[in-house]
């Protein structure tokens, strides 16, 4: 009688250490990102360390602790800082302002180093290696229906960008690279949500990608893009030119009775 008690909790615990088991190799094995997020070598942390602390330490900290006038940097990830610096938003030239896309201040490889020493720091995701974003085999069919039904509400259709309420918006995809996508969908940057795994697999994001790259080199059927933003600017130069006709012909009508009289 004694004993079952000791031998109940023995298989509660045995049962608890499998689970703890599989579920490590599960995330081991089903988080490539990660697993390539944890390779940084000392030296190239050793260097984005250095560039981090002249560059980047006055708003967010000597250790990325965050300050009054920046975000704690712990636990955003490599993807988050590789967003943000190789689309030259970061390092940010004015307090406060929407960020939007300039020419990057680092080159690759220091952008990755300072996304290195930030993963270093505290996890969180990390940069896709090239095989997780290549569009190889992707299907950018199945791309355009997660584009429209994800991101076309806020990018447009053909991810030209538009406006946001509260004066912000979403900007223009024809630059993007596709990593830049991916760690965008990763980190969810400003006013755009996160879209993890669980809620865009790996291989739908590279299928987004797919479609948003592919559509950059169609052609206009109707000849003209009028910035390929679909109905506003179409309907606009419809109402413009259609009042215009309307004008001229009233005024052609008027003139021509005036002329019988």
């Amino acid at each position: 009688m004694r004993r079952r008690p000791i031998a109940g909790y023995a298989v509660v615990l045995l049962g608890l250490i499998g689970i703890g088991g599989t579920y490590a190799a599960l995330t081991a094995h089903g988080s490539p990102a990660s697993a390539a997020g944890n390779a940084a070598n000392p030296q190239q942390i050793a260097q984005g360390r250095t560039l981090f602390v002249q560059n980047c330490s006055s708003c967010h900290g000597l250790m990325a602790q965050g300050t009054a006038t920046g975000p704690s940097l712990i636990g955003v990830g490599a993807a988050a800082v590789y967003f943000q610096v190789s689309t030259g938003r970061m390092p940010a030239k004015e307090l406060e302002a929407e960020m939007a896309r300039k020419p990057p201040v680092f080159n690759d490889e220091q952008t990755r180093a300072i996304a290195a020493y930030i993963q270093a720091l505290g996890g969180g995701p990390a940069i896709p290696s090239a095989a997780q974003v290549s569009t190889a085999g992707a299907d950018p069919g199945l791309g355009q229906e997660l584009f429209t039904e994800n991101c076309s509400q806020c990018h447009n259709f053909v991810g030209a960008g538009g406006a946001l309420t509260y004066g912000k918006y979403a900007p223009a995809l024809t630059a993007s690279t596709p990593t830049q996508i991916y760690t965008a969908m990763q980190t969810g940057p400003e006013a755009m949500p996160v879209f993890n795994d669980g809620t865009i697999t790996p291989s739908q994001k590279r299928d987004i990608i797919a479609y948003v790259t592919q559509t950059r080199s169609e052609p206009n059927p109707g000849g003209f893009s009028l910035g390929r933003i679909g109905p506003v600017t179409e309907g606009l130069v419809a109402w413009i030119g259609g009042i215009g006709a309307l004008i001229l012909a009233s005024m052609w009508i008027t003139a021509k009775r005036r002329s019988h009289r």
